[in-house]
């Protein structure tokens, strides 16, 4: 019971903390609603791409095994809804800089690197629907790979940006993302070179 509160203790500040800090931001008195709303919805989306990794590996206790997996589509339905605030919300906001960002012809270095993340976070929920048509394999083997590309651009989007959220909480944040992606990566990777041998053996026992 401890450790269960302790975890969902330490995700909730790991949360928590850099929306606090966001939300203090003197930056916020010059901010319109509308631009508000899509930068926290950009916040936001990057927390969840840290719920993520955690959900899949089965390290939030009592979402592991089947709850993860259920809970880990139903965010990543949450994350694409977040992202399309976010860039709904910019272009509101600011149209030729949208324009600008998602034909990669924008001055500031950030805005390639959150348009290739987006366009990979809606290529994982377009092959999520297609998930039995594509087999197992390809499926994993095409998830890992835009999960590893959400991860960075990402986080390089998030660390460039030199907006509302306050820069150690931030930092901070992006550092849990990376951690959290690289862990389960390591995780999954170990627990499918254990199942093979397994799988030869048997297959050769017949």
């Amino acid at each position: 019971m401890a450790r269960k509160t302790l975890i969902w203790g330490l995700l909730a500040v790991a949360v928590g903390v850099p929306m606090a800090a966001a939300a203090a931001s003197e930056q916020l008195a010059w901010r319109g609603p509308v631009y508000i709303i899509a930068g926290f919805a950009g916040i936001a989306a990057l927390a969840l791409v840290l719920v993520q990794p955690l959900l899949i590996g089965g390290y939030l206790p009592g979402l592991e095994a089947y709850r993860g997996r259920r809970a880990h589509r139903v965010i990543g339905g949450t994350l694409v809804v977040a992202v399309v605030i976010h860039v709904i919300g910019l272009w509101i906001t600011s149209p030729p800089d949208m324009i600008d960002a998602l034909t990669f012809t924008s001055p500031t270095p950030f805005s390639p690197f959150g348009v290739v993340a987006m366009w990979a976070i809606f290529a994982v929920a377009l092959l999520a629907l297609i998930r039995r048509r594509l087999g197992l394999r390809t499926w994993r083997i095409a998830h890992m790979s835009l999960a590893a590309v959400i991860v960075a651009g990402s986080v390089v989007h998030a660390v460039l940006i030199e907006g509302t959220m306050e820069t150690m909480t931030k930092v901070a944040l992006c550092a849990l993302v990376v951690a959290a992606a690289v862990k389960v990566m390591v995780d999954l990777w170990a627990r499918q070179n254990k199942t093979r041998p397994m799988m030869k053996s048997s297959g050769g026992s017949r």
